[in-house]
C-alpha cells in the first residue's frame, strides 16, 4: 500500500504563500530553505517551493483540492476568511444530521482547500 505523506505546492511567490499558510497554521515553518518552506500537518508533511513552470494563480483550481480536517470548520472558516483566503463555498453540511460539515477556499496562488470534519 502506498502512504501519501507530503503534499508540494510550487509558487512564484513562495514566501507570500507561505506567510499566508504560516497563519492558517497557526505556527512557523517547521522547515526552511531558500524558497522552501515545509510544515508537518497531522500526518502529511506540507510544503512551498519555488518552482520556475509555475506563475500566476492555479488555472484549474479545482482539479486538486486538499482537505484540513477539524471538530471546528464553522469557527476555523471565519479565522481563515479573516486571512485572505477566498471564499469559494461557506460551510455546509454534506448529509443533514451527520455531521459532515464542509469548506471551500482558495489561497493567494488560487489553489482550492477545504476544512472538513472528520468523516466516520
Amino acid at each position: 500500500m502506498l502512504n501519501l505523506n507530503t503534499i508540494m505546492i510550487g509558487s512564484a511567490q513562495p514566501k507570500i504563500l507561505a506567510t499566508f499558510y504560516e497563519k492558517v497554521f497557526e505556527k512557523p515553518a517547521d522547515m526552511t530553505e531558500d524558497s522552501w518552506f515545509g510544515w508537518s500537518v497531522g500526518s502529511c508533511y506540507f510544503t512551498i517551493g519555488g518552482h520556475s513552470e509555475v506563475s500566476g494563480n492555479s488555472k484549474e483550481p479545482a482539479r486538486i483540492i486538499f482537505n484540513f480536517e477539524t471538530n471546528e470548520v464553522k469557527s476555523e472558516f471565519e479565522r481563515i476568511k479573516k486571512l485572505g483566503a477566498t471564499v469559494i463555498k461557506e460551510p455546509y453540511e454534506m448529509e443533514e444530521g451527520k455531521g459532515s460539515w464542509l469548506a471551500t477556499f482558495a489561497d493567494l496562488d488560487g489553489n482550492y482547500f477545504q476544512l472538513t470534519a472528520p468523516w466516520n
